[in-house]
């Protein structure tokens, strides 16, 4: 059992999930071989899923915008949309 300093102090909700014999076998030996609790590994995995999705969708973002700053180079960009938009309106 894992000690008290590992366990979350935010709320906890229990889960009931289904898992293919396999993944269980798996799950309780490498409970077993970090001295964690099934429940605990399964917590630690999903925030650190989580967090690294996060980070992901986040770099990803900022990639994106890195590689596309200075693509738009005939004129000033609110200007250009100032023009779309009072095209647009004219179909009305």
């Amino acid at each position: 059992m894992a000690s008290s300093k590992s366990r979350p102090t935010c709320r906890v909700v229990r889960v009931l999930i289904n898992l293919d014999a396999g993944d269980k076998a798996w799950l309780e030996h490498e409970a077993s071989v970090r001295n964690l609790s099934m429940a605990e590994l399964v917590r630690h995995t999903v925030r650190d899923y989580r967090l690294r999705c996060q980070s992901y969708v986040q770099s990803d973002l900022q990639g994106a915008l890195r590689r596309t700053a200075g693509i738009w180079q005939h004129s000033d960009g609110s200007s250009y949309q100032q023009f779309l938009r009072e095209e647009w309106g004219q179909h009305e």
